[in-house]
């Protein structure tokens, strides 16, 4: 966990990441929750929560940070560059539904933290690579442009998490529905506009 520029002791970890995975629920129900709320919810006293993170600020600040952190190593843990196209295509979007769903006050707030924009660029130049795959393999049309791609893929994602994953069954139904859709769209066949 990287929460700061020093190493923490394995105790002061644990710690800090249950406030911030409190943080998360707490913040998830009610955006204006008090850092006393938080600690409540983490099972710390407050002191112990502003002992950690400054303000309040500091606190949505490392939140960010930490469900970015997640949100990488979750596809890079489906090997996107190595995994057959199509696999690694459903697993990337598994595990990303999965962090988004799980860190969602997190990860819908903007953030100016380079840490996090570096995370981003990787992520999207990844899924750039992953698509780019996913073309030469047959899997998307030959003609698709890759950023058009992309930006559709990641509307999916973000319509997703909006129904949630049990509005289908689950977050692997809810990762085939979004799969699906990219790659054969909501239509009865080959485009009518391609074929005019």
């Amino acid at each position: 966990m990287e929460l700061q520029d020093r190493p923490l002791r394995a105790d002061a970890q644990r710690t800090a990441q249950a406030i911030l995975e409190a943080a998360e629920r707490t913040l998830s129900r009610n955006p204006a929750a008090s850092m006393e709320e938080i600690a409540e919810a983490a099972g710390v006293a407050r002191t112990t929560v502003h002992r950690r993170f400054a303000s309040r600020e500091a606190l949505v600040d490392a939140m960010t940070r930490w469900a970015a952190q997640r949100f990488h190593a979750a596809v890079l843990a489906a090997r996107p560059d190595t995994t057959p196209p199509l696999v690694a295509l459903y697993q990337v979007t598994a595990n990303v539904l999965q962090v988004k769903i799980g860190w969602e006050f997190a990860m819908s707030r903007p953030s100016s933290d380079p840490e996090v924009e570096r995370i981003h660029a990787e992520v999207r130049d990844g899924c750039d690579r992953l698509l780019k795959r996913a073309r030469d393999a047959g899997l998307l049309r030959a003609d698709v442009d890759l950023d058009w791609a992309r930006r559709a893929y990641y509307a999916l994602i973000h319509e997703a998490t909006r129904s949630g994953p049990e509005a289908v069954g689950g977050t692997d139904a809810l990762a085939t529905l979004v799969v699906d859709t990219l790659l054969h769209g909501v239509g009865a066949g080959s485009s009518v506009l391609r074929s005019t």
